[in-house]
C-alpha cells in the first residue's frame, strides 16, 4: 500500500555526497549477477512468452513447497499476479454471483477486489490485535452475527498472512470442512513460511503467491497459484489464457503440429512469460539465502528497538513455524498524528517506510459499496494508526541495517 511514493519506492543513490548521511530506500528488489544471465539466455531464444521457462519455474516451486511432504502432490500454475492466482482460485472452487467470501479488513484491495471480479460479495472480519491476522474464531463471531441467508450464501473463506506470518491455517481447514466452505488463501506475503510444520501452499483448496517487486521472490510482476487438487489445477491453466483447450506453447512448437484448439469456457489472460519465468527460476535457486538475509535484519531491529518505550516490535504467530520476513511491521504507540510525524521524521533522516495497510474499510469504494463504519472493526482501525513498515530487503548492508536501527528511536523521539 503506498501512501506516498518517496516512502514506498525511494531510489538507491550511487552514493551519498561528501559529509551526507546514508539514505536508506523502503525496497531495493534483490536482483543480481546470478539472475540477469537467466533472462537474457530467453531472449536470445526462440521463445519469450508462456513456454519451458515457465514449466521449469513451475515444477522448481512445486517440488520446493513439495518438500516437507511425502504427497508430492502439488501442482503449480505460473500466471502474471498475484490477483490472477486469487481470481483463478476462487473461480475454481465454484465462487460465482451472490455467494460470499469472508475476507479480513486488513489486506490489500486485491483480496476483496477479485470476489467482485466474480459478481460475489466479501463479507469483511476484524483481525487479532497481536498478529494482524484474521482467526477461525473471529470469523466464527462474524458469521454468527449474521441472517441465515446470509449465512448460506457463503462460498469460501480467504486468510491473508501478513507480513510473512502465517493464518492458522489447520483452523481454517476444520472450519471450512465444517461448514462446507471452500479454503483459497493469500499468500502474497507467505514464502518462504511454514505453518504447524508444512509450507504455505499445502493447506486448502488454492494458494495464491505473490512475485512482485517488494516480495520475497521477485519476477517483476508475476505470482503462482498451487493446489494438491488435480481437477481444480486444469481447470484454473485452462482459465489462465482464454479458455483455452491446450497450453500456449504446445500449438506453436515446430516439432509438433498442434494449431487446431477449443475454446471451452471464458477465460481470462492471467500467462505468465518465459522471460518472468526465467527470473523466477533464479530467484527461487536463492530463496532460503534471501529469507535468512531478512530473519537477520528482524533479529538486528528486535535487539534495537526493545527497549525503546512507545516501540513495539513485531509479534509472532503461535502456529508459524518461520516467518518469511515480508515486512517488519513496528507499531508506534501515540495515534495517527504521531505516527504520521513519524514517518515524516524518518523521510527527513533519509529512511524510506511505508504503512501496511490502509485496512479497506477506510476506502470510500469498500466504505461505501458496504456501508462500513470504522467501529464494525476496532483493531483494524487502532493498528492503522500505529502501523509502520520498515525496510527488509536482502541487500541492505550492515551500515544500512545499523542506519535504520540508530535512526528509528530518534525519528520517534522527534515525533
Amino acid at each position: 500500500m503506498r501512501l506516498r511514493l518517496s516512502h514506498e519506492f525511494c531510489t538507491r543513490n550511487e552514493g551519498p555526497a561528501v559529509n551526507s548521511p546514508l539514505r536508506v530506500p523502503f525496497h531495493v528488489p534483490s536482483i543480481d549477477e546470478a539472475d540477469i544471465p537467466a533472462v537474457v539466455d530467453t531472449l536470445r531464444g526462440k521463445w519469450v512468452t508462456t513456454g519451458e521457462r515457465c514449466r521449469e519455474f513451475e515444477v522448481a516451486f512445486a517440488d520446493y513447497l513439495n518438500r516437507e511432504s511425502p504427497d508430492n502432490d502439488l501442482q503449480a500454475i505460473a500466471v502474471n499476479s498475484c490477483t490472477a492466482a486469487l481470481h483463478l482460485g476462487l473461480e475454481a472452487v465454484g465462487v460465482g454471483s451472490g455467494d460470499r467470501v469472508i475476507v479480513p479488513v486488513w489486506t490489500f484491495t486485491a483480496s476483496a477486489e477479485v470476489v467482485r471480479y466474480l459478481g460475489a460479495d466479501p463479507l469483511f472480519v476484524d483481525i487479532d490485535p497481536e498478529t494482524f491476522l484474521m482467526t477461525p474464531q473471529l470469523v466464527r463471531e462474524a458469521v454468527a452475527r449474521l441472517s441465515e441467508l446470509e449465512r448460506e450464501s457463503i462460498r469460501a473463506v480467504m486468510p491473508v498472512h501478513f507480513g510473512g506470518m502465517t493464518s492458522d491455517m489447520e483452523g481454517f481447514e476444520a472450519l471450512c470442512e465444517d461448514q462446507g466452505w471452500a479454503l483459497v488463501d493469500d499468500a502474497a506475503h507467505a514464502l518462504p513460511t511454514l505453518c504447524d510444520g508444512l509450507p504455505i501452499g499445502r493447506w486448502g483448496h488454492a494458494t495464491a503467491f505473490s512475485f512482485y517487486a517488494t516480495k520475497t521472490l521477485c519476477t517483476g510482476e508475476g505470482g503462482m497459484v498451487v493446489t494438491a487438487n488435480p481437477e481444480l489445477a486444469d481447470r484454473m491453466r485452462v482459465m489462465r489464457l482464454h479458455g483455452i483447450s491446450r497450453d500456449a506453447f504446445d500449438r506453436y512448437r515446430s516439432d509438433k503440429p498442434a494449431w487446431e484448439y477449443e475454446i471451452v469456457a471464458p477465460g481470462f489472460k492471467y500467462n505468465m512469460s518465459d522471460l518472468m519465468g526465467a527470473l523466477g527460476l533464479s530467484q527461487l535457486a536463492r530463496i532460503d539465502q534471501f529469507h535468512d538475509a531478512r530473519a537477520a535484519i528482524a533479529r538486528a531491529y528486535d535487539q534495537a528497538f526493545a527497549g525503546v518505550e512507545g516501540l513495539r516490535c513485531p509479534s509472532r504467530s503461535e502456529v508459524a513455524d518461520a516467518h518469511a520476513w515480508h515486512l517488519y511491521a513496528l507499531r508506534v504507540a501515540g495515534g495517527r498524528k504521531v505516527r504520521d510525524r513519524f514517518i515524516e521524521e524518518l523521510a527527513t533522516a533519509g529512511i524510506g517506510s511505508s504503512v501496511h495497510f490502509i485496512p479497506l474499510h477506510l476506502h470510500p469504494y469498500w466504505r461505501d459499496s458496504y456501508q462500513l463504519e470504522a467501529s464494525d472493526f476496532p483493531v483494524a482501525t487502532a493498528l492503522f494508526e500505529e502501523e509502520v513498515s520498515l525496510p527488509i530487503y536482502p541487500s541492505m548492508t550492515q551500515e544500512e541495517i545499523a542506519r535504520v536501527a540508530e535512526e528509528v528511536p530518534r525519528a520517534y523521539e522527534r515525533a
